[in-house]
């Protein structure tokens, strides 16, 4: 089991190599939406309007392949509270950004495309932040044990340190 736990890390990165070339695949239907909405029958305004829309969170889409195998490592990790407080944060930052871009800015689409864009930052942001963290903590725990093994009667010491 330790085993497993021990490569979360190695999974972690290979899902954000994994989803940015997902990502780079995916760019065309970004770039190209307004001609393939069109293709598919969409009205010309509607087309035209998430043309415009899709261009603008292209860097959202890429902060998704940073939030999604983040979250599932601190899923696995068991900081499910940490994610809940992070989304929470997002969310009221989110409705007040956009707010400002969307009504005392008066920047319309592009605001809503900004906003949407600072929220999946802040979000994927925050859960690397709570992963280094993670990884800071456990190394200094490892750091004291080893350290502690220099001790006179290293058994106990290192023992007793296991049990916090």
């Amino acid at each position: 089991m330790f085993q497993l736990v021990n490569l979360l890390g190695v999974y972690m990165q290979r899902s954000w190599i994994i989803l940015f070339v997902a990502c780079l695949f995916q760019l065309p239907l970004y770039i190209f939406a307004t001609p393939i909405l069109k293709l598919l029958g969409q009205r010309k305004d509607i087309a035209e309007l998430a043309g415009k829309f899709t261009i603008r969170v292209i860097p959202q889409m890429v902060s998704l392949a940073i939030n999604f195998p983040t979250q599932k490592f601190l899923q696995a990790q068991s900081k499910v509270g940490v994610l809940a407080w992070i989304g929470f944060a997002a969310l009221i930052m989110h409705i007040g950004v956009l707010y400002l871009f969307v009504n005392v800015f008066k920047w319309g689409l592009a605001g809503a495309a900004i906003s949407y864009h600072v929220s999946g930052w802040v979000i994927a942001l925050g859960q690397l932040a709570m992963c280094w963290m993670l990884f800071l903590q456990i190394w200094y725990f490892m750091a004291i044990i080893v350290l502690t093994g220099h001790h006179e009667d290293p058994i106990i010491a290192v023992g007793s340190l296991s049990i916090w």
